[in-house]
Parts: structure tokens; C-alpha cells; sequence
């Protein structure tokens, strides 16, 4: 297995292009303008001190990634969590949630708080399997309920 390396960059380093022009694709592919929208609010949340935003690059290029910001003044919400599509099913994801769970515990954060799209059931699955509680319920049509949230407890 090649080494992944975590990088702490901003949304606009051209490591993270593929990142964000695969999300912008996804999420407008999903939600339609709505998506594209989500990708056009401010980065400058993603940065320190309040925020960050990491890759993990194999071979030198972005294979996954993701960002958090301040929520309040306890929680940080999870965003822009990502695979590259020729890396997917590799577990990738699951690293990127822990590496941003440790470095938003470094920053002080002491709950974790994210939201989900309906129509995204591999993230709903990833968020469940790495101990997020959810804040809706699972039984229920997630196209009835609107974004998924979840949260999770860190020390």
C-alpha cells in the first residue's frame, strides 16, 4: 500500500482542484444549481483559526479530502468530505473523517456536527459507520426529511 500524506492546504491550492471540480460536478449532477451553489459559498471558513482544510495526497496527488469549520463555540462541522472517484472503496473516506475528527480535537472542538445530502447514501453509510450519531430518523425516506444531520462526541 503507497503512503497517503495528510496536507493542510487552502480550497484554492490547485492540489485541491480535482476535489472541488468533482464535488461542484457531483453535487450539481445531485441537486442541480443548488449543488453548484453549495461549492460557491466562502473558503476562507476552511482556514485556521477556526477552520481547516486537508488533503491526502499518494504519489503527490489529491485522492481525498475534506474541511471543517466553526459551528460554535464547541463544534466544528465536517464539509466538503470527498474521494477521487478513481480511489474510491479503498477506505479513503473513513481516513479523512478521522484525520479531520483529530485535527478539529487539536483545534479545541469538542462535538463534531455535519449535514448530508438525501440523495447521498455512501456518505449517510460512512457517517454511521464511523460513529456519528444521527439527528433524523433512519427509518424515514431521507427524499421526505432534506439534509441529513449528524454529530458526534470528541475529547
Amino acid at each position: 500500500m503507497t503512503t497517503l500524506e495528510v496536507r493542510r492546504v487552502r480550497q484554492s491550492d490547485p492540489d485541491a482542484a480535482p476535489l472541488v471540480a468533482e464535488l461542484t460536478y457531483e453535487y450539481t449532477t445531485r441537486y442541480g444549481p443548488m449543488g453548484a451553489q453549495e461549492m460557491q459559498r466562502a473558503a476562507d471558513v476552511f482556514e485556521p483559526p477556526h477552520g481547516q482544510f486537508l488533503l491526502l495526497l499518494e504519489a503527490g496527488q489529491a485522492v481525498a479530502g475534506g474541511a471543517f469549520k466553526r459551528f460554535d463555540d464547541e463544534t466544528a462541522e465536517l464539509k466538503r468530505i470527498w474521494t477521487h472517484s478513481r480511489h474510491r472503496r479503498r477506505g479513503l473516506a473513513r481516513r479523512v473523517v478521522e484525520e479531520l475528527e483529530k485535527e478539529a480535537r487539536a483545534f479545541g472542538y469538542r462535538r463534531l456536527y455535519l449535514t448530508t445530502g438525501p440523495r447521498q447514501p455512501e456518505a449517510k453509510a460512512l457517517y454511521l459507520a464511523t460513529g456519528y450519531t444521527p439527528l433524523f430518523d433512519v427509518d424515514t425516506d431521507p427524499l421526505t426529511i432534506g439534509p441529513l444531520a449528524f454529530e458526534k462526541v470528541i475529547h
